[in-house]
């Protein structure tokens, strides 16, 4: 496996946003947005939603799987890392629940999912139940959960989740690029977190690099670049290559990813979003790369011995992996992030909350959430 990732001096480096709409400590601001922005959330919630669950046979064929071993791999880690036993943890953008075993082996004391998209949001409930994971048959699950359908980068979710807040840990994995198209996005998404979260509590993340994916475009010739297994195309409004550090929201690209993504997404310019977290009381712990991410938690025995359980490493050595380099440059472009909300923990934890979960989830039990709320 390939080492190094390095950073580019034609990075991504937009400076900071000229705020429009000004954080409110109170919680009440509004966050305006525009319908051809609602259209592309629902395109992209419609794609995903359309996404069935894989048997086992079907998921071992894919040809990114080694890939995906590797992002659970470093999902795995995260939680790990900052999971405690009895936490509630909030799942901003759940999915389909691919992160619920994870959760379980953390013994977490309650969860709550939320996507936008229906489809998934059922594929997670009937995988919470046990009824649909082709991967790792389940007879139950330890911790009582409740599931979500909303737009968690539209909706306002301190409201609908008032008696279940607040969270120790919240997770948004893959998906935090996909509130990026507008500076309005990009704010609900932070200040749903923040005030959500306890003081203390880790937000942890994956998602695009947009300092290598940047790089990547002004190396290539055309407005395009990839490899076998995936492209990203950028439209012509960019075919300077450049891009205004006074407007770091909407730089959108068309991503495609072998039986995993084939829809529109939104370069995060890190240092933009860590200044934007900061408003909302969230602090930088860390960022890696995945390459960097892989470089130094394989240096641990214990997450080696994961990743060998996962099946992403091939014969055992830790600088033999079955990624294919494809495969390796995919994962070069994304990050991982970890925050922490400012403010001392509590260290009384409040239990009560928990019994809004249930332990077997019907149709019922999904809140369905919009702004109207």
């Amino acid at each position: 496996m390939k080492r190094g990732y390095q950073e580019s001096s034609s990075s991504a480096s937009l400076g900071p946003p000229q705020s429009k709409f000004r954080h409110n400590p109170e919680g009440d601001a509004h966050f305006l947005e525009d319908e051809s922005t609602k259209i592309i959330a629902r395109k992209v919630a419609d794609h995903y939603s359309a996404r069935t669950n894989q048997t086992l046979e079907e998921r071992e064929a894919s040809p990114i799987i080694h890939l995906k071993k590797l992002n659970n791999w470093i999902k795995s880690v995260l939680i790990q890392l900052y999971a405690r036993r009895g936490d509630a943890v909030l799942d901003l953008a759940c999915g389909k629940g691919g992160d619920l075993i994870k959760w379980d082996k953390a013994k977490i004391g309650y969860y709550v999912g939320i996507d936008i998209a229906d489809g998934s949001i059922e594929d997670c409930r009937t995988r919470y139940n046990g009824d649909a994971d082709h991967h790792q048959r389940r007879k139950k699950f330890t911790f009582p959960a409740r599931l979500m359908c909303g737009d968690c980068y539209e909706v306002r979710l301190d409201k609908v989740l008032a008696d279940d807040a607040p969270f120790d840990i919240c997770s948004c994995q893959f998906a935090m690029h996909y509130s990026w198209s507008t500076e309005a996005r990009a704010r609900r998404a932070l200040a749903n977190v923040s005030a959500l979260l306890r003081p203390g509590g880790i937000f942890i993340g994956t998602m695009p690099d947009a300092n290598v994916i940047i790089k990547k475009l002004r190396a290539a010739e055309e407005l395009v670049f990839g490899n076998s297994v995936y492209w990203i195309r950028f439209d012509e409004e960019f075919s300077e290559k450049k891009f205004k550090s006074s407007s770091p929201f909407g730089i959108k690209y068309k991503f495609h990813l072998e039986d995993a993504v084939d829809c529109p997404e939104w370069i995060v310019p890190f240092d933009v979003f860590k200044s934007l977290a900061e408003e909302y009381d969230l602090e930088l712990v860390f960022v890696k790369n995945s390459h960097v991410f892989v470089d130094e938690y394989m240096k641990k025995p214990e997450f080696v011995e994961l990743m060998r359980r996962l099946g992403a490493l091939g014969d055992g050595n830790q600088d033999q992996s079955t990624l294919t380099p494809e495969e390796w440059e995919v994962a070069y472009l994304y990050l991982a992030y970890v925050l922490r909300k400012r403010g001392q923990p509590d260290q009384t934890r409040v239990n009560a909350r928990r019994d809004k979960g249930k332990m077997h989830l019907s149709k019922e039990d999904i809140t369905y959430v919009s702004n109207e709320v």
